[in-house]
């Protein structure tokens, strides 16, 4: 006959339980050990049958009084049902019996957790961990941090993950949880020294390599941080974490080729992600291969369709490649997302202006301004437009306001004497130019940008040079 364990437990547990059924009717005395009432609560709790689970927990206390183990079962209990001001009483006699029990500050901090006094939760485990050592100490630790992040004490849960790596310079779920802590609290340079003296003791470890090399991309050290990543990756050649980090600091650094061959692999090792396709289209964006930039966000946007700013990049490749038809049909769709989106506006009105279909460009251009009267572009564009129209009396009317919208700008004083001289009024504009060129003379290539042929005006060209003379003196 085979032996069978698992039946073997099932037995004893059921006999177990009879023995507990005729303790509580008083049939006859059955004695039941402090460890069997620990099983029979562990039954009653797995099947969620808590009221049972305390009532075992209450006939086992009865029996052994003085044991911590019981004590600490029916303040679980309690936790679990809620009852957390009549759980810290129970659990204050259990540390009487027992302080050597890392459950009890845990189950303490619950408590505590749960009726708002993190402060309270705090103080338990700060009075707790130095009685520990090794693992013990190190689940006290990883409590009081996550005490710390419940009530913000952001820079504390940083410490306590420090003193874990003290101790266990290798423990995995340490490391990466400083990665992100180190970034959130700023304390780059201290994570640069801890990874720094970790990798002196285990040169192999590459979450250190890594965290390195995020805390050096933490403070701009991209050079170093990607030496940081290359190193981690050496170690495990699928890091793909890594690559992420280091395509990122390549892209910081403007070396676009090197960010879109590392990308690359990134895409090799996982599953491809919007984000990913995302960053490598920007690189090529950045080279100017815009054919490029536009496959990859189309990849991206197919895995995010709700993205109305990938739609908008999209078009944007072909207002770079002058393909204005192309564009506005792609500014379309995102503006079915998002109507309201001033970039959007700007670049739809920039489209139909170059298509010469003014009207229209003139309506997104006031969509800009009315979303954003503070925006310079917005009503530069408007202006722009206008002036293209010919409808210089209501760019005369814009123009000032949009000196006002916009704190004065000085570009806007160069339009408006541009205007004034489209409208026949020559003493009004060359009164105004000199009135720009005195508050900033670099930007009077706008205003010839807007009509070259006002250097045929011969006052004009004496002003610019009056004050090119005095510039050179």
């Amino acid at each position: 006959m085979s032996y069978n364990p698992y039946r073997q437990d099932r037995d004893e547990l059921k006999e177990l339980l009879q023995q507990y059924d005729n303790l509580k009717k008083g049939k006859n005395f059955s004695f039941i050990e402090e460890e069997s009432f620990e099983r029979i609560i562990d039954y009653y709790d797995e099947k969620e049958q808590l009221a049972l689970a305390l009532q075992a927990a209450e006939y086992g206390i009865e029996q052994y009084v003085y044991s911590a183990a019981l004590l600490l079962r029916k303040a679980d209990i309690l936790i679990a049902l809620k009852k957390y001001a009549e759980a810290l009483p129970i659990l204050d006699k259990a540390e009487l019996l027992d302080r050597r029990d890392t459950n009890l500050y845990i189950l303490k901090t619950d408590a505590y957790l749960a009726l708002d006094m993190q402060e309270k939760a705090a103080a338990v485990l700060e009075a707790a961990i130095d009685d520990f050592t090794g693992d013990e100490k190190l689940d006290l630790l990883f409590e009081l941090a996550d005490v710390y992040d419940d009530y913000e004490n952001f820079e504390k849960v940083f410490d306590c993950l420090v003193m874990i790596l003290d101790i266990e310079p290798n423990n995995e779920e340490a490391l990466y949880k400083i990665c992100f802590w180190t970034d959130f609290t700023g304390r780059n340079e201290e994570g640069i020294k801890l990874h720094q003296k970790i990798i002196e003791g285990f040169p192999f470890n590459e979450l250190a390599w890594f965290n390195l090399g995020a805390a050096y991309q933490g403070i701009k050290l991209y050079e170093k941080a990607i030496d940081a990543y290359q190193y981690a990756i050496a170690i495990e050649e699928k890091f793909d974490y890594a690559l992420r980090n280091m395509g990122d600091a390549y892209i910081r650094l403007r070396k676009y080729k090197e960010a879109i061959e590392v990308l690359e692999k990134v895409l090799e090792l996982a599953r491809p992600e919007d984000v990913i396709y995302e960053a490598i289209g920007h690189c090529y964006d950045r080279l100017n291969d815009y054919a490029n930039a536009r496959f990859y966000y189309k990849k991206a946007s197919h895995l995010n369709t709700t993205d109305s700013q990938l739609i908008f990049k999209i078009a944007c490749t072909y207002m770079n490649e002058a393909q204005w038809t192309s564009a506005i049909k792609f500014l379309e769709t995102a503006m079915r997302m998002y109507k309201q989106q001033p970039d959007f506006n700007l670049a739809m009105g920039q489209c139909y202006m170059e298509l010469n279909k003014l009207d229209e460009a003139i309506i997104y251009f006031g969509n800009v301004v009315r979303l954003k009267p503070k925006n310079v572009n917005g009503w530069l564009e408007l202006l722009k437009c206008l002036y293209k129209a010919t409808l210089f009396n209501d760019a005369l009317v814009y123009v000032d306001f949009a000196y006002e919208q916009t704190e004065a700008k000085p570009i806007f004083l160069y339009y408006k004497s541009a205007i004034q001289f489209a409208l026949g009024k020559s003493k009004e504009g060359l009164l105004q130019l000199d009135i720009a060129m005195t508050k900033n003379p670099k930007l009077i290539k706008k205003f010839i940008e807007l009509n070259p042929s006002i250097l045929q005006n011969q006052h004009v060209v004496d002003v610019i040079a009056r004050y090119k003379k005095k510039k050179s003196i």
